[in-house]
């Protein structure tokens, strides 16, 4: 069972949702061994969301925080989506907990069957909120709300656990027209993980460097 860090009402919901995600090594942050990303880029910091689902307590904290963002930004919508796979387990949590229908949207159509890329049952009349785990350049994010929006479904917004905070990404999505909110974000990451010992001041500033140009990194 992970024990939360005790926090007042007042306390920043960012700052709590960034110290579970390094307490549970959701996030990893390896400056002088760096990861690959798949896109080729170096990173020092390597994030996978899914964990979170391994871990009951941890699970249901995002899970009702993503719930209080979403009505607080959105309302209530129909329908809640995932994209897949990394926000599927979450989304319907999420679903769940809201007692709404779910559905999932896949990078691309399935070459087989019904050949679906949005699974599940929703219609043109329904409004959807998407939820995502993890936002780095949005592109694919946004490439599942493209898919809603195809099949004239309207999309109040999206809702994530976390962003990179890239400029290409805020960029991405004014350019959509898209509302992203978040639950924790890159900047509170690195500023919790240095107070919490998990970095050194060098590091930090070899992390910021990184966020500020990461395909040259």
């Amino acid at each position: 069972m992970i024990s939360f860090v005790h926090m007042n009402q007042n306390d920043n919901k960012e700052i709590k949702i960034a110290e579970i995600l390094l307490k549970i090594n959701a996030i990893k942050l390896s400056p002088k061994d760096p990861f690959k990303w798949a896109s080729g880029w170096n990173s020092p910091i390597y994030c996978d969301n899914r964990t979170i689902l391994s871990f009951p307590d941890v699970r249901n904290e995002v899970k009702e925080q993503l719930s209080e963002l979403l009505i607080n930004k959105f309302g209530k919508p129909d329908v809640i989506a995932g994209v897949a796979t990394g926000a599927i387990g979450i989304g319907m949590l999420v679903a769940d907990f809201l007692n709404l229908p779910f559905i999932y949207v896949r990078p691309e159509a399935k070459k087989h069957g019904r050949k679906n890329q949005i699974e599940g049952k929703i219609d043109s009349t329904q409004k959807v909120v998407v939820i995502e785990d993890l936002i780095s350049t949005g592109n694919s994010s946004i490439n599942a709300v493209k898919a809603l929006v195809d099949q004239d479904i309207e999309v109040l917004g999206m809702v994530a656990i976390f962003t990179y905070g890239f400029d290409i990404s805020f960029e991405n999505f004014k350019k959509e027209n898209l509302q992203l909110e978040t639950l924790s974000n890159y900047k509170t990451l690195i500023d919790c993980a240095l107070k919490n010992n998990y970095i050194t001041e060098s590091e930090l500033n070899e992390l910021k460097s990184w966020n500020e140009n990461p395909s040259i990194w």
